[in-house]
């Protein structure tokens, strides 16, 4: 089993991150080109400060939350900062991005740490939990939605469990096992499903300048499953006249 652990923990682990990194990558140069050669010419007339207090707005989405799906809004919110912190500077990945990447890096401490995980994994359960029994947020899932859930749920629950052998049913290299597989698993479908979010946030935020990352049919086809009457309510009107800044 240590064998097993060894190679998913290494060699493994090495393949997955370097996937999704050059997959991540490969994203954002994309959409450079899209700006630099495709849009060069029009972001002379963009009002970069406006640019920055849209993308700034949405980070904190405060003032774009949608009637009826506040409470979605804010716990997804929740279990981003969650999301990103515990996999990044929980004190065991650490060691391991120090060692993958040669650098120090920051950590935090085991008390922050685990209730992060558990506000992580009890936003996902809550989150999971809207989208299946509210007709609003059902319509505006699909399938994958709830399979993404379930593929970041895994790896931070399998990862609590393992740094509390209190509460683990399993051994602890069989729970460790499954917990860096997941994990892994994960990593490969960043690239390849909305989790590239990650990195994409920027350009699909600024819609100013790159508005066609929210094409105006897929907003549609939303509103009709939402039935929310004439197009213009769902606000993609305002999208086509973004199309020139």
């Amino acid at each position: 089993m240590q064998d097993w652990l060894n190679l998913a923990q290494g060699p493994l682990f090495a393949f997955c991150f370097l996937v999704m990194f050059l997959g991540l990558a490969r994203h954002v140069l994309l959409q450079v080109h899209m700006l630099a050669f495709r849009k060069g010419r029009r972001l002379g007339n963009v009002t970069w400060n406006r640019v920055l207090r849209d993308s700034m707005g949405w980070a904190l989405p405060v003032r774009h939350l949608i009637p009826g799906t506040v409470v979605f809004s804010l716990i997804s919110f929740l279990f981003h900062i969650g999301g990103i912190l515990v996999p990044l500077l929980l004190a065991d990945h650490v060691v391991l991005w120090e060692a993958f990447l040669g650098a120090n890096l920051p950590s935090l401490d085991p008390t922050t740490a685990d209730s992060l995980t558990l506000v992580t994994i009890a936003c996902m359960l809550v989150l999971f939990i809207l989208r299946v029994s509210l007709s609003r947020l059902r319509a505006m899932s699909s399938s994958g939605d709830f399979v993404l859930l379930l593929l970041v749920l895994f790896p931070f629950l399998s990862g609590f469990l393992a740094s509390h052998p209190a509460w683990n049913p399993l051994p602890w290299e069989w729970m460790m096992l499954l917990h860096v597989l997941s994990a892994e698993v994960l990593m490969l479908s960043v690239p390849f499903t909305k989790l590239s979010h990650v990195v994409l946030y920027p350009f699909n935020r600024i819609s100013v300048i790159h508005w066609q990352l929210r094409p105006v049919h897929r907003l549609r086809a939303m509103c009709r499953r939402l039935r929310e009457g004439p197009r213009s309510r769902c606000g993609w009107r305002r999208l086509r006249s973004s199309r020139k800044p």
